[in-house]
């Protein structure tokens, strides 16, 4: 007489996922194989997520890849090894995306404020201090910037409001004019007469007005048709509503002169 093998067919009608051992004759046990759980006959395959998060940081996500396998990855707005994970703040890199001139808070996950800072206005995002400091952030504008330093006229950087018609860098920088009115000392008066004090006035308010008067003294006069706003029936507008704290600026393609 021989043994029985009672492993010999259907894997001894253990699991597929298990191990037939033989033990006595005619007997056998079933073995679940690594990364499987149950009594042999049916072997059900290890999840190690569903027990403390599968080892990983509770800042992470468990993803079971195989039995009793898993990977951990931090969650968004956390970053490490996904066993352990930090809180990465927004605002700890370029100030968040915020402007420069603002203040960026770390609300919730992956969410930030940003806030002006005072003396600003803004949406945070972009913040403007007076029309004095913002003629010079602007290259179209920094060169009347210069010549108001040049001849210390700080009118502008008062309270206001104040609107200013201010003539593009290249204009500037090209006028032949310039240097004949600097040495003639009108130069002072030319760049009054581009500024209008005791007046926030936007693009769609001068389309209401006919004549303004300018810090020189001297009025301006304002058409608008074709959509387009003329000064003096010359200098066009051509960048408008740059809004400070204390007024605004437009930019223009001609010199005003009293």
């Amino acid at each position: 007489c021989s043994a029985i093998n009672a492993c010999e067919t259907s894997n001894g009608g253990c699991s597929a996922k298990a191990e037939c051992r033989r033990t006595t004759p005619g007997n056998r046990v079933c073995v679940c194989n690594a990364g499987y759980t149950g009594d042999g006959i049916v072997c059900i395959e290890i999840n190690p997520c569903l027990e403390n998060n599968g080892g990983c940081d509770r800042n992470a996500e468990c993803t079971q890849t195989g039995p009793n396998q898993a990977v951990c990855n931090c969650l968004k707005g956390y970053s490490g090894d996904g066993k352990r994970c930090t809180y990465i703040s927004l605002c700890s890199q370029n100030n968040g995306g915020c402007s420069e001139f603002a203040i960026c808070n770390d609300t919730e996950l992956t969410e930030r404020t940003c806030t002006c800072k005072p003396n600003y206005i803004g949406d945070g995002f972009q913040c403007r201090g007076n029309i004095f400091q913002e003629l010079l952030r602007n290259s179209n504008t920094s060169q009347f910037y210069f010549h108001l330093e040049a001849l210390s006229i700080k009118d502008i950087t008062g309270p206001g409001p104040f609107t200013l018609f201010v003539p593009r860098t290249d204009i500037l920088n090209t006028d032949p004019r310039i240097k004949d009115w600097v040495a003639k000392g009108v130069m002072a008066q030319v760049l009054r007469y581009h500024m209008v004090g005791c007046a926030n006035l936007l693009y769609n308010d001068l389309t209401r007005i006919t004549n303004i008067t300018s810090l020189h003294g001297d009025l301006i006069h304002i058409s608008y048709s074709q959509n387009s706003l003329v000064l003096n029936d010359k200098a066009e507008i051509i960048v408008s509503d740059a809004v400070g704290t204390n007024g605004v600026i437009h930019v223009i393609n001609q010199i005003l002169v009293p």
